[in-house]
């Protein structure tokens, strides 16, 4: 999720903004540590991330331990349900990338994040908050 997904999701969402034009290339754009600004930026990088995100979905078929230490719910019929939605909001998000189209991301990125939010509502560890007050 940290390596992948949410790097690649960042992406994703900074296409949506009017800005995202005008990021010019980074000094070294081969050394890039920012995508969008690398040897393959802008829209490229946008098309790059949205494939990360539809491969990352079959990765997420392989049981493992997720970071919390408890066992990825790879059986449940639910998880098949949310990868396939996480690989149509990136299959969108290629094709708005593909096309250069803010809006078309805007559709993208609203699919990105219901595909992401219907997974973590079910099983992400929620910290009590009120715990970092003591």
């Amino acid at each position: 999720m940290r390596g992948i997904l949410y790097p690649a999701s960042n992406v994703v969402f900074a296409a949506q903004s009017d800005e995202f034009a005008k990021i010019k290339p980074a000094k070294d754009p081969a050394i890039a540590t920012d995508p969008i600004q690398s040897t393959y930026g802008s829209w490229q990088a946008v098309e790059n991330a949205s494939l990360a995100l539809v491969e990352s979905a079959s990765l997420l078929t392989a049981g493992r331990k997720c970071s919390n230490g408890v066992d990825a719910p790879v059986r449940n019929p639910d998880w098949a349900k949310f990868l396939q939605g996480l690989r149509e909001a990136g299959i969108k998000s290629y094709q708005a990338a593909k096309a250069k189209d803010q809006d078309k991301i805007l559709d993208a990125a609203e699919a990105m994040t219901n595909a992401c939010s219907a997974c973590h509502d079910k099983w992400r560890e929620k910290p009590n908050l009120a715990d970092r007050c003591k």
